[in-house]
């Protein structure tokens, strides 16, 4: 008698088929998500880097053109207008998918809630913050902001604005329950921007000056870290008071 050949459990194959994906995968699948769907709509996409050229390139109109007074200006403008930009946009970090009902999805996804946050955070970074980056030495240069401070500006803003949309993100995690939580959000998020904005604009302007900037540099990379390790778990907890 021959022996009868295992058969292949239909049900196993199934459970196969429709497991789960991985936790990268989960992550850039709602990364992608997030960077088509602001890609869709570059009406919204475009609003924050409108007004951060429109507020910066005004400036010397109603102040003054002299470059003296406008190279001692430029470091705290830029980053006013960069920080003002970037609050614009955070509200879309989750309003769409809690309009939707895709927020609830992903909280009651089987990950860590934290690491999906942080992809969304990401998105936002890459369609907000990294313009931001690329305009800023532009910017600079409008507001005659000298050739040796350009490289300091560029790194401020490269370790500066993913810190504004991660803090950022913490805030409207808070008020994504509330049809009207613009002016709350401001009232939670400015007070924590400002020690970024004090030590990079100071930053900008000291190597304007030809003094060394180190100690600037390295306070705003210890904010970065910090907010990567704690803003993703942060905002994961404030999702699931806003939705409880």
């Amino acid at each position: 008698m021959t022996a009868a050949l295992p058969q292949e459990d239909p049900t196993h194959e199934r459970s196969a088929e429709t497991a789960a994906p991985s936790l990268a995968d989960a992550f850039w699948v709602l990364l992608r998500r997030d960077l088509t769907l602001a890609f869709r709509h570059r009406g919204e996409l475009a609003n924050p880097l409108l007004f951060f050229v429109i507020v910066v390139s005004l400036f010397p109109l109603g102040i003054t053109p002299e470059s003296q007074t406008l190279r001692l200006l430029a470091p705290g403008l830029i980053w006013v207008a960069a920080l003002l930009a970037t609050m614009l946009s955070l509200d879309g970090v989750f309003r769409s998918d809690y309009d939707d009902g895709a927020l609830e999805q992903i909280v009651l996804s089987p990950h860590p809630l934290s690491v999906l946050v942080l992809a969304k955070i990401l998105a936002h970074w890459l369609v907000t913050g990294l313009p931001l980056l690329v305009l800023g030495p532009l910017l600079g240069v409008l507001l005659a902001l000298p050739a040796r401070a350009m490289g300091t500006l560029f790194l401020t803003l490269a370790l500066g604005t993913p810190v504004l949309s991660l803090v950022g993100a913490i805030g409207v995690a808070l008020t994504v329950g509330l049809r009207r939580g613009g002016a709350l959000l401001s009232l939670l998020v400015l007070p924590l921007y400002v020690p970024l904005l004090i030590f990079a604009a100071n930053a900008v302007g000291a190597a304007g000056a030809g003094l060394p900037v180190t100690g600037q540099l390295l306070f705003i990379g210890a904010l970065l870290i910090l907010s990567i390790t704690l803003a993703p778990v942060a905002t994961a907890a404030a999702l699931r008071i806003s939705l409880s």
